[in-house]
């Protein structure tokens, strides 16, 4: 099976030889490659590797053994089943679909407390359902966390055999040209990553044949297993309302949600409930307003205004109708669906543009008032600073919103991504980034190298 390079490796091996390890649960959406990235690391790390799937035939009828059985007479019989001697230091333990066996999880402490020289990794789909509605005490400083999401634009270059250009972008200085060649050819190949997204299976698909058909036909398989998974919240809210709300929410990603745009004929807080339960299977996130008054900015967010992030942009495309045709012909990829394609292939990257424990979260800023509206697409902190990000997928576009926000928020820096080539402006004492969009995954260093 074909394994992609994912970044996430790294902060494995980093937790590997950690002295205070943890047994570590992996959190993610269905789909975006968990299991392909423990198995690349086993295969890397480890001379022994037994993986527990919880949803095999042969392991669902041992479930209650697992949840009932404690470490230490529970590898004995894993040995048994796997006909596999278990060593500590050699042996990669995994357990994977563990939302079939929640029980276990709380019985993980016992591998810290009883076994810490065993690595141990969890990982499920629709986890985040069980760790939050779970009727168990957690074993709260015995395991740890690892969020994973759909491909980054950098590591999609890895897949692709655009390591050169990876390397390029790895090493470039605000204070340097981009030669026009190399800048078109990474525009191009960010709308190429715009349609197919970074969903594991779809790149592999596309590595592989070059097939976009074959790719969006993959594409519609992972959203109609999404929506497979709806009878499954049938006690918590209206499979039709779900279903309602799925197929809208790709189509109003950058927009302030006003229930009434969802459905005008429904009530605000069943709707609101059905949006809670598709970001806890974590299909879409919520992008909170945040006052920027100082950091961290979750602390002075409105609940009440946010925006949609989708999971994925070739997902958000796919739902939208959006062919690898339709992004490639726009050289402004603002005229298709008001841009919202490319505040959702920043967005993506933004919301998990932070240490891997950490939780995944992205913010905004509005201010609305008559005749003097305005929005700033993101908010992030750096270093203490709050630092405004406004997409402009164009050359062009005005900048009312980031004057208005500068001016009562002073930062001394902001950033800008659109299609033109890299370039900064200083005025006074801010500092104005521009950046292409596909520098996205160097932001945060782009943007420090500016502070010397």
């Amino acid at each position: 099976m074909m394994m992609f390079y994912r970044n996430h490796l790294k902060y494995l091996i980093k937790w590997k030889s950690s002295p205070q390890r943890r047994p570590l649960i992996l959190r993610g959406a269905r789909q975006v490659g968990k299991t392909y990235l423990v198995r690349d690391f086993a295969k890397k790390e480890f001379s022994q590797f037994i993986e527990v799937n919880f949803d095999h035939p042969t392991i669902k009828d041992l479930i209650p053994l697992f949840e009932s059985t404690s470490p230490k007479d529970l590898i004995p019989l894993l040995e048994i089943h796997f006909r596999t001697k278990i060593i500590a230091g050699q042996t990669l333990l995994f357990f994977d679909e563990i939302q079939n066996a929640p029980k276990l999880i709380p019985m993980l402490r016992y591998f810290y407390e009883d076994f810490p020289e065993l690595h141990v990794i969890a990982a499920g789909s629709l986890l985040e359902f069980v760790l939050a509605t779970h009727e168990f005490s957690m074993p709260i400083g015995r395991i740890e966390y690892l969020h994973l999401a759909q491909m980054t634009f950098p590591e999609f270059l890895l897949a692709i055999d655009e390591k050169p250009l990876h390397d390029f972008m790895l090493g470039f200085s605000i204070h340097k040209k981009i030669p026009l060649p190399f800048h078109q050819r990474l525009m191009d190949l960010a709308r190429l990553y715009f349609v197919l997204g970074g969903m594991p299976e779809v790149i592999k698909t596309y590595t592989e044949t070059t097939d976009f058909e074959a790719c969006f036909k993959i594409q519609q398989n992972i959203l109609s297993t999404y929506q497979d998974d709806f009878h499954k919240y049938h006690k918590r809210v209206n499979q039709n309302r779900l279903r309602n709300i799925f197929s809208k929410l790709p189509l109003m990603v950058g927009q302030k949600i006003k229930y009434v745009n969802l459905d005008p004929q429904d009530q605000s807080r069943p709707l609101s409930e059905a949006i809670d339960l598709l970001c806890m299977a974590l299909v879409c996130h919520r992008v909170h307003h945040s006052s920027c008054q100082g950091v961290p900015l979750r602390a002075q967010i409105n609940e009440r205004i946010f925006k949609i992030l989708f999971l994925d942009v070739g997902l958000l495309c796919q739902s939208s109708g959006l062919g690898y045709i339709d992004i490639k012909k726009s050289e402004d990829v603002n005229l298709i669906n008001q841009g919202a394609i490319t505040e959702q292939f920043i967005g993506q990257h933004l919301l998990y543009d932070h240490q891997p424990y950490q939780e995944p979260e992205v913010f905004y800023w509005l201010r609305e008032k008559r005749n003097a509206a305005a929005e700033i697409d993101y908010v992030f902190s750096e270093n203490q600073q709050i630092i405004p990000v406004e997409v402009k997928s164009g050359k062009t576009g005005q900048l009312k919103s980031l004057h208005v926000f500068m001016k009562e928020h002073p930062s001394l820096r902001a950033v800008r991504f659109n299609g033109d080539e890299p370039s900064i402006y200083k005025h006074d004492a801010m500092t104005l980034i521009s950046l292409p969009i596909y520098l996205i995954g160097e932001l945060r260093r782009i943007v420090n190298e500016t502070i010397s």
